[in-house]
C-alpha cells in the first residue's frame, strides 16, 4: 500500500464515520435509544443518562467501506471486515436488548462467551488453513509454531481483546482515542516492517473511522458507540494483529485494555477473598482514577499517553 493510498483510505473512513455519526445522533434520539448509566456508578456520570448509544454503527459501516476501497482484495481484507462485523454483531444484540427492556443488562456472559468463541474458532481455523500457524514473538523477531495449540491461542486472543475493549469504553472518547494509538501503531508496523497489505490499510481504516467518531464522541460526548462499537473494536484489532502474525503485539501496545480488564477480576476476586472490601475505587481502572480526583479529560489523556509509549515499545520490539 502506498502512502498515498494510505491517505485516501483515512479520509473515506474519516468522512463516512464523520457523516454518518451526525446522521446517527438525531435518528437515535428520536427512537430514544439513549445510554443508561447505573446508579452505583460515578454519580459524575448520572447527566449522561439518555445520550444516544449504538454509536458504533457508523464507524463500523465506514470502516468496512474504506477496507473494501483500499486498493488490492485479498481473502485476508474480507476476514478482518467478517470479524469484525461478527462481534459488532454480539454487541448490537447485547445494546438493542438493554434499550428495549430500559435496563444496564444484555445479553448473558455466557451467552456473550459462547458465540465470541464460535467466532474465534473460525477465523482460528481460517488462519490455520491459509496462513499456517507461526507466530511473531517480539523482542526476539522469531516465529514460533504453534501447531495445533494455535487454535485456542486464536480465541483467546479475540475473546480477551473483546471484552477488554469493551470494558474500556466507560468514558467519553477513551476506548476510541486509545484504539486509535494501537491501530496507529498496526498500520506503521504493517507499512514499515512486515509490508502487510491487509494489516496497513485495515489499520488506517480504523483509525479514520474512529477520528470520524471522535468528533462527536470526545467529552463531552454526543454519542457512545455502545457494545456495537467496542465489541468491533476488539474483534477488528485481534483480527488484524491475527492476520499479519503479530498478536503479541496487542498485549504490548494495548497494555491499558489488559490493564481494565484485570482491574475487574482483581476487584472481583478481592471482594469475595474478603467478604465485600475492594482492592480499587471502583472498577474498571478508569473509574478509580476519576474516583480518585481526576476528571475525564485526564484519565483520558493520561490513558492515551500511557498506550503511545507501549506503543513505541510495540514497534521498536520487532522493527
Amino acid at each position: 500500500m502506498t502512502i498515498t493510498r494510505a491517505l485516501i483510505t483515512l479520509v473515506v473512513a474519516f468522512a463516512l464515520s464523520c457523516i454518518g455519526t451526525g446522521i446517527l445522533i438525531p435518528f437515535l434520539k428520536s427512537k430514544q435509544f439513549g445510554q443508561y448509566i447505573r446508579e452505583d456508578g460515578p454519580q459524575a456520570h448520572l447527566s449522561k443518562q439518555g445520550t444516544p448509544t449504538m454509536g458504533g454503527l457508523a464507524f463500523v459501516l465506514a470502516i468496512v467501506i474504506a477496507i473494501l476501497t483500499s486498493g488490492a482484495f485479498s481473502a485476508a481484507k474480507i476476514a478482518v471486515i467478517l470479524t469484525m462485523l461478527a462481534f459488532g454483531a454480539i454487541g448490537f444484540i447485547d445494546d438493542y436488548n438493554k434499550i428495549a427492556k430500559k435496563e444496564n443488562e444484555g445479553l448473558t456472559p455466557k451467552q456473550k462467551i459462547v458465540l465470541q468463541v464460535v467466532f474465534g474458532l473460525a477465523l482460528a481455523i481460517y488462519m490455520m488453513l491459509t496462513n499456517g500457524t507461526e507466530v511473531c514473538i517480539p523482542f526476539f523477531n522469531v516465529d514460533i509454531n504453534f501447531g495445533i495449540l494455535y487454535i485456542p491461542f486464536i480465541i483467546f486472543v479475540e475473546v480477551a481483546m473483546a471484552n477488554a475493549v469493551n470494558l474500556t469504553d466507560g468514558l467519553d472518547g477513551l476506548a476510541s482515542s486509545t484504539t486509535v494509538i494501537v491501530a496507529l501503531l498496526f498500520a506503521v508496523v504493517g507499512f514499515c516492517v512486515t509490508g502487510n497489505d491487509t494489516m496497513t490499510a485495515s489499520s488506517v481504516a480504523v483509525i479514520g473511522g474512529l477520528l470520524g467518531f471522535l468528533v462527536f464522541n470526545k467529552y463531552p460526548a454526543k454519542i457512545f458507540m455502545g457494545d456495537t462499537g467496542s465489541m468491533a473494536l476488539g474483534g477488528v484489532l485481534s483480527a488484524i494483529a491475527i492476520t499479519g502474525g503479530m498478536e503479541f503485539l496487542l498485549p504490548i501496545a494495548g497494555l491499558i485494555y489488559v490493564c481494565e480488564a484485570l482491574s475487574v477480576i482483581i476487584q472481583v476476586a478481592y471482594f469475595k477473598k474478603t467478604g465485600g472490601k475492594r482492592f480499587f475505587r471502583m472498577a474498571p481502572l478508569h473509574h478509580h482514577f476519576e474516583l480518585g480526583g481526576m476528571n475525564e479529560v485526564q484519565v483520558v489523556t493520561a490513558f492515551c499517553l500511557f498506550t503511545a509509549v507501549c506503543s513505541a515499545i510495540a514497534y521498536f520490539s520487532v522493527c
